[in-house]
This record gives C-alpha cells, structure tokens and sequence, in this order.
C-alpha cells in the first residue's frame, strides 16, 4: 500500500515536476513487486530510482553501495532533506553498530546504506530479517559481474539478500554495462523476468575529444584559463595529482588536489572549496566524483589513458550535468599508448606464476601436501617475494588472485602503503644529518632512491631501502620514526606484514587449476579493454559519442556534430590567405609564440606551421629577443 504517490514525492523532496527518462517505468515496476536493472547514464538520477519507491511505502530500503564517500554523500543528502537514513561502514564499534541496526529495525528510519563486506557479518544478517525491509537496491551493479571493469568479490555477497529477505524485490542500478555485464548482474543476483530500465547513455551536450600533444601540461593550463566554470582533470597516481596540482597554481590558475593518500578531514576540506567555487579545477586520481553532484563542471580533462572504456565515459559524464555545453577531452601522446599496456598488463601473473607462488607460499610456511592449517600467518610481503626472487608487482597481484579465489583470506591492510615526503629544505636537512650522523645511511639511500621525495608523498619500499643500506627493516622503520618526531619528515607508517589464513587444503596445481580457466578470461578481459580504449584513441573517421554508444550495445546512427571528429570532418578546406590573414591579424594585437598562434586560431596546426614558414620567408614577420614573432 502506498504511503503516498511517487510524483508527490519527487515534488516535495527533490522540487521536479515529473520523473526524466525511464525513472517512471523503473518505479511503477518495482513498485509491482518486479526485479529492475537500471541501465542509466551517469547523472541520469538512478538514486531516484530507489529512493521514491522506498519513501512510498512503509518499511526501510537497504542499499548496498561500494564506496564510503558514496554512502556518506547520499545519506547526509538525505538527512538534509528529513528524511531518515543510516550508514553503516567501516570502523564502528560493535556496541554502536548494535545500536544503529536496533534503529533500522524499530526507529522508523528509510534507509540502511551499507558496504557488501558488511553482509558477511551473522549480526547484520539476523537483524535485517527482523527488518521491515521494502525494498533493496545495489548501487553501481556492475561491480557483481566478473566481465565488469571494477570487479569486486564481496559483491557476490549481495545474493545473500535474496535469502534474507525473500519476497522483496530488487533494484539493480549502473551507469556502465555492456550486454555481458548486464546479464551477468541479472545472473548473480537471481532475478526473475527483470524489468530493464534502459536509457540513452548519450549526452548531447558533452564534446568529446581526443587531443595528441607532446606537450601536455601547455595545453591544460591553457584550457584550465580559458574556462569559466569548474574542471576535473583525471590522473593515473597520486603524485601526477600534486604536481599537476601545483603546476596549474603556479600558472594561475587555482587548482586542488584529491586523492587517497589525504586524511578525511583535507579531503572533506579540499572538497568543499571545489564545491564552493572558491577552487576551480580538481585534480583528482580516478576514485573522485563518485557520488559527487556538481552541475557546472565545464570540463573533464583525461590526462593519461584510462584502462578501460566504462571508467572513461563514466569519468567524462561528470561533466556538464546542468545540460549546459562541456568538454570532456582526453589528453594523450604515443608514449602514453606504450605506457597504458606496461602499467596494466605487464603486471598481470599468469596461471604458472600463480601456481608457482602459491606453491613458495606453503613451502615457506611448511604446510605439507593435503593440509589445511588451522593457524593465522603473518608474513613479510617483501622479505618473501626476495627469498624466491619474484616481482612485487606480479606477486601483490597474484596474493590479490588467490584472496578473490577464497584460497586464502588477506587481512584489509594488505594494499596500504608507507610513504614519506621531506618536509624541510635540503639545507635544513643536511645541517639535521649532521647532528645526527646515524641517520645518514637510511636517509641517504632514500634520496637516492626516491626522486622527488622533497616534493611530493612518496610510497617508498622499507625493506628495499634496508637491503640498500646493508641494515634491517626495523633499523629503517626507527629511523622514520626518528624523522617524523624531529619533524623532519611525514610520514604515514605500514609494515610489509601481512596476515593471511589458508582457507582449502594445499593440492598444488590442483588448487590453482579449479580457477585457472577464469584467470585466464580475466587477463584477456583487461587486453580487450586497454585495446578498446586504443581503438577509440585511434579512430578519426567516427564520431565520439557513436562510438562509445556503440561499445555499450547502442547503435545510433546520426553523429553528435559537436566532437573533435565530427568537427574536423565539417571543416572546409581553409586556403592558405586566409590562414596567413589570420595570423597578421592576431600579430597586429601583440607578439606571440607559435604555441599561441596554434591554440589561438582554429585552424589545423600544421598548417598554421606552415603560415608562419611562409610569412617569415616573405620577410612579413621575425622572431624577436622573447623568441615570439611580431610583425616587421
């Protein structure tokens, strides 16, 4: 029974006066009792989707979501509205998540987001079956398939809601899926006859574009001056954020920097001037934007290759969410294309790797054939990948593989890092070391071995450093210490221990074997994707937006007009007069350089190379002592 109509409720909590796209026929039918998969583009209001039907009847709606500014972010928009809503994450204590699900169960709250993780916990389990539950949605859905590109296990666990509350229908919601990725989703979670929601993923008002440039820091912070409205540019690490960062600061041009490696509190603050406009471009490694609702981002920049098609357009859809005109450009050279495969599939293990590693695992732990040890491990990460020589980088990732695989269990800490950055000047520094001479041979080796340890945060290898400064890691780690109270560095601490439990009997090969075949699929799922993305770098004949449609099982047949494709083939042959025309005339004004002429004119560039060849041939202009031209 309804509490009260959808539409009125759209009305009073979000001021719209009818539902966009196919927000409707996804309400109507869960409101049926029906399964729903949402397939809807990012800003297309999916949130609306579960949130309307959940306040229309009685009972709370339990979401479960991947990320926790996610969760944070859609609660605190709902607690400003009234309406009553839980999040359960990470770090609570016991007492408190007792209390919180107490609340869902008899306080009449709405919604309960919370992580997958969360749903392998008994408490959690018996209490949502004392729940008045209505109904439950997955955010970002894409993350329970497989062939998805942001895979993540724990999802599986969203099945478990299907026994826990049995008659309730689910809300299966995604910005990204192919036609594999969505009956995957349909699969994992059991529905039955789903009713698919499905619009356009294709924003009109989005200029694609692909820009090669050699000098890509030039171009940004001319793009970054130009623009009146806020931008996000996409970075691949934490330290390209803080130095882009700085870069566009010192060129001008306000700028902050987001990434995982800041403490809540920066991050909350960093937010908020980007928020409030008093900071105009973030840049932000590819977990920012989740969740985030600005409207008047005017343009989204890619600075370095993303590793797949789904997190590229999800990314750029971030961009022009009032509807009004954006750019959202990927920023690229040949040597990013070399790049993007040896960062993503070169540290890819293969099967007899695997195999290989699992096999060290047990024979350093001594755990005979056939047995399951009934003991928790710990084990230092770098110290064993040195006792057998093996790669880090493969090795993390297989550790990662066997974890996924329930062939063993991982404490959470596992992928965290120590990092270091020099917080004094270079003299200070020396001076310091010169009091302190026992310090000298860890602080020296880091230097060496960590440029740009002045300048940025930098993850550093603890036992390397120890191998390289023929000491133990305990040495180097007191060292640290030492550094950070003496406030000389900062310094953020993490062991290379890591803890793990053997959860199936050691067989070998025979282990490995039963998931080989899925490994396998994966790796070529992650070479399928990188080459999608290097086919649409490549691409110059079709328009953007067709091709990305098309990659998502849309087959639209008329061009955007308004990409860098569409653009350039609408473009009429420019006679050589007039180029030359253009150039005097913007030299008239003041002299500039041949990088300012490129980006100031809207000609091709190597034709206005050429102009400039000409004219300074004909005697019409010179290079003056700035090296800029000016008329003679």
């Amino acid at each position: 029974m309804l509490v009260q109509s959808p539409l009125d409720l759209l009305k009073t909590y979000w001021g719209h006066s009818a539902f966009r796209g196919s927000q409707k026929e996804a309400i109507t039918a869960i409101l049926q009792g029906k399964d729903v998969l949402a397939l809807m583009p990012t800003g297309g209001g999916k949130s609306v989707c579960f949130q309307v039907p959940a306040l229309a009847r009685e009972g709370i709606c339990i979401v479960v979501s991947p990320l926790v500014a996610l969760i944070q972010n859609q609660v605190s928009a709902l607690k400003d509205q009234g309406i009553k809503a839980i999040a359960l994450t990470g770090g609570i204590p016991q007492n408190e998540v007792i209390d919180l699900l107490d609340n869902c169960c008899f306080g009449n709250y709405k919604f309960l987001y919370l992580s997958p993780e969360r749903l392998k916990q008994e408490l959690v389990q018996e209490r949502i079956q004392q729940m008045n539950v209505n109904f439950i949605a997955i955010d970002e859905a894409h993350c329970i398939s497989q062939w998805g590109h942001d895979f993540r296990p724990a999802y599986l666990e969203c099945v478990k809601l299907r026994e826990l509350a049995p008659e309730v229908p689910i809300i299966a919601l995604t910005a990204t899926a192919t036609k594999m990725v969505s009956n995957d989703i349909i699969s994992a979670l059991q529905f039955n006859e789903p009713f698919i929601a499905k619009d356009s993923f294709s924003r009109k008002n989005i200029a694609l574009s692909v820009v090669l440039s050699d000098d890509k820091k030039y171009r940004l912070k001319t793009w970054c001056a130009r623009l009146k409205k806020s931008a996000i540019i996409y970075v691949r690490t934490r330290r390209n954020a803080e130095e882009l960062s700085g870069f566009l600061n010192q060129n001008a041009n306000s700028a902050t920097y987001f990434h995982g490696g800041i403490s809540k509190e920066e991050k909350t603050k960093r937010l908020h001037l980007w928020l409030d406009n008093k900071v105009k471009t973030m840049v932000a490694t590819n977990a920012f934007g989740m969740g985030i609702d600005k409207p008047d981002v005017g343009l989204v920049v890619h600075y370095q290759i993303p590793d797949c098609i789904e997190n590229y357009f999800q990314e750029a859809g971030r961009a022009g969410r009032d509807g009004k005109p954006a750019n959202a450009i990927l920023l690229t050279n040949e040597t990013d294309k070399q790049e993007v495969k040896n960062q993503f599939l070169s540290v890819l293990p293969n099967t007899d790797f695997i195999k290989t590693l699992y096999n060290k695992l047990n024979n350093y732990f001594q755990v005979s054939y056939g047995e399951l040890p009934e003991t928790e491990f710990r084990l230092n990460f770098n110290a064993f990948c040195d006792t057998y020589k093996l790669n880090t980088m493969l090795a993390y990732n297989a550790f990662r593989i066997l974890d996924q695989n329930s062939v063993i269990l991982l404490n959470e800490s596992f992928s965290k890092k120590t990092t270091v950055q020099v917080v004094v000047g270079k003299q200070v520094l020396f001076d310091y070391l010169e009091k302190n001479r026992k310090l000298v041979a860890v602080v020296q080796t880091l230097l060496r071995t960590y440029g740009g340890i002045f300048d940025f945060i930098t993850t550093i290898n603890p036992f390397l450093v120890a191998k390289k400064a023929e000491t133990n890691e305990n040495m180097v780690f007191g060292v640290l210490k030492q550094l950070q109270k003496d406030e000389i560095i900062a310094y953020e601490a993490q062991d290379s221990d890591l803890s793990l439990i053997f959860l199936v009997p050691r067989e070998d090969d025979l282990t490995i074997n039963s998931f080989s075949k899925k490994v396998q699929e994966r790796h070529q799922l992650k070479v399928t994707n990188i080459d999608s993305m290097l086919s649409y770098i490549s691409n110059t004949k079709t328009c953007r937006n067709r091709q990305l449609l098309h990659y998502f099982g849309e087959h639209e047949t008329k061009n955007c007009g308004i990409c860098d494709i569409c653009k350039n083939n609408s473009k009429t042959e420019v006679s050589e007069k007039e180029i030359l025309k253009d150039i005097i005339k913007l030299l008239k004004h003041s002299s500039s350089s041949s990088r300012t002429l490129m980006m100031s004119l809207m000609h091709n560039e190597d034709q206005v190379l050429e102009g400039i060849k000409r004219l300074l041939e004909d005697g019409q202009i010179r290079v003056n002592s700035q090296n800029e031209y000016e008329l003679i």
